[in-house]
């Protein structure tokens, strides 16, 4: 274990906490851990959208594709309400916990490779902002795009519908690292292939909070 290597709590498959482990060994394992997912909702004058962010190329899961707004490992001793950190250090925005809307809490497993089995508990939110995509800050580390998926796109990738390639817009890091105004085309494999159910947390919770919050 390399010595500024992160640490999780871990957990058995029901939620039950059996001690902690590296980042490395949580993956090699297959062990389960916490994760805090907050996805960012944007009103606008026709249907709401949902920003997906840009993965890094040189993340170890899911490269490049495009993702929760906002999302990250909880560490060892943390609590839930510790995730907001995430949206200050990926995106720069500062957000209380109290302003978030829980959707619930998702068990989900990936198999990245024979020696990657991601495993985890995630806490998954939901807040509503209007700020101009331009003023996110993108971690350079984390966060390459940040993109504007309109809701019915999304109700189509949870239903495994989402057939034809969309044009999409939003912000992207230059070579400078500068946020510039992109549109890009995707279709289903550019995006991390959580469950249907995963997205459907979001899509009720935004159901929940009606049209009058978007």
């Amino acid at each position: 274990m390399a010595p500024s290597e992160e640490i999780f709590d871990i957990f058995d498959e029901r939620m039950n906490p059996v001690g902690q482990a590296s980042r490395s060994e949580v993956h090699a394992r297959g062990l389960w851990h916490q994760t805090f997912h907050c996805w960012i909702a944007e009103p606008t004058d026709g249907e709401a959208v949902l920003l997906f962010q840009e993965r890094h190329p040189g993340k170890d899961t899911f490269p490049s594709l495009l993702d929760t707004s906002c999302a990250g490992h909880l560490l060892a001793g943390e609590v839930v309400e510790d995730g907001v950190r995430e949206l200050e250090e990926e995106l720069g925005l500062s957000v209380p916990f109290e302003a978030l809307v829980p959707c619930g809490l998702f068990a989900e497993e990936d198999v990245i490779s024979e020696a990657c089995n991601d495993r985890e508990f995630c806490h998954v939110f939901l807040h509503v902002n209007q700020q101009p995509l331009t003023q996110y800050r993108l971690q350079p580390e984390e966060v390459t795009g940040l993109y504007r998926v309109p809701l019915e796109q999304v109700r189509k990738l949870a239903q495994g519908t989402l057939s034809e390639p969309i044009r999409i817009a939003g912000i992207a890091s230059d070579e400078n690292g500068i946020p510039v105004p992109v549109e890009r085309t995707v279709g289903p494999a550019d995006f991390v292939p959580h469950p249907g159910a995963y997205y459907e947390l979001v899509l009720k919770a935004i159901d929940r909070i009606g049209k009058s919050a978007l």
